[in-house]
């Protein structure tokens, strides 16, 4: 098992688009020839479209493109820009008279981040899927969904982090893994059983420790930090039915597990989709070690990436910091 590039998933294309002065954008994750899909939905608050068709028991067959988009559910519009988009290069599903793409979304919230009133709309959508076509480099941190992303929201707004988007790729073999995950959550990224960055104290002097916070306001029943959610697309040339494509993305949420503490909050509304193009025989298990390692690195690679927008610090800003006072 190997670190691995984008070049390595050529069925897929990933665009992304954003507005850098409201903080807001939206990723799209685009298969062409479609894929079979899966999605596993664990946050107690999600916003999502046409995810019902990718149980196992329904009728769809093939997804065209996954979009995760800011923007609480006005960001759901961005879809419709990438169903265009597709629609004009005959992707999707032939009716007779036109393609209807298969075209699933999930959303986060960050509104309080930027411009309340600028959303991922179905013109940011468009752009989004005509940059994946044009094979534009991937670039993480304060991009397309992670554009406006936090983190550790527990201690008020003005002690929270920057999030982002994150890729990362493993393989073995033929085998092939890569994982998108835009990182907006309640709680706090942790590595090697450490908090690297969430929620901070007041007093600036290191992290009040999200999951500390939840427990001691445990009588407080109001949304103290609202604005949340981590959102997963696993891509891979594995050959797995809807079913086995929806176990994938419960390995993203391992992930998720593993690294966000506390992970799939009441005021999360954590998804993970999962596209598989079907080049390579493999089992479920030796595909779910891929998509575990991919989709943690991924959700570090978002954090890692981040730019300090206003009050929200990123990763790199406190970690220099903290380095020179040590």
């Amino acid at each position: 098992m190997t670190r691995s590039t984008l070049q390595d998933l050529p069925d897929f294309m990933i665009g992304q688009a954003e507005n850098a002065d409201a903080m807001t954008g939206c990723t799209v994750i685009i298969s062409p020839q479609g894929a079979v899909c899966g999605v596993d939905v664990r946050g107690g608050s999600p916003g999502t479209r046409d995810t019902d068709a990718l149980n196992p028991t329904c009728n769809r067959t093939a997804v065209h493109a996954v979009v995760l988009s800011g923007g609480s559910s006005f960001g759901l519009s961005a879809a419709d820009g990438v169903m265009r988009y597709l629609e004009s290069k005959g992707i999707g599903r032939d009716v007779g008279v036109t393609v209807v793409p298969n075209v699933c979304a999930a959303v986060l919230f960050d509104l309080k981040c930027g411009d309340p009133v600028v959303r991922p709309d179905e013109k940011m959508g468009y752009q989004a899927a005509q940059n994946a076509f044009l094979r534009l480099p991937f670039h993480s941190g304060n991009k397309g969904a992670g554009t406006g992303a936090t983190i550790g929201k527990t201690n008020g707004l003005h002690n929270a982090m920057k999030g982002g988007v994150g890729c990362s790729v493993y393989r073995h073999g033929e085998l092939v893994v890569e994982a998108v995950f835009a990182v907006n959550c309640v709680g706090d990224i942790v590595e090697n059983g450490e908090i690297i960055a969430g929620a901070r104290r007041s007093n600036s002097s290191g992290f009040a420790d999200s999951s500390d916070l939840i427990i001691n306001a445990y009588a407080n029943e109001k949304d103290f930090f609202s604005g949340n959610t981590v959102l997963g697309c696993i891509m891979t040339n594995a050959q797995l039915s809807k079913a086995g494509a929806t176990r994938l993305s419960a390995k993203g949420h391992d992930a998720i597990a593993r690294t966000v503490l506390p992970s799939h909050s009441v005021y999360d509304g954590d998804t993970v989709f999962s596209l598989c193009s079907g080049k390579v025989k493999t089992s479920p298990d030796a595909v779910g070690i891929l998509v575990q390692k991919a989709s943690e690195q991924a959700i570090y690679d978002a954090v890692k990436s981040a730019e300090t927008y206003r009050d929200y610090l990123s990763f790199k800003d406190l970690k220099q910091t903290t380095d020179q006072i040590g």
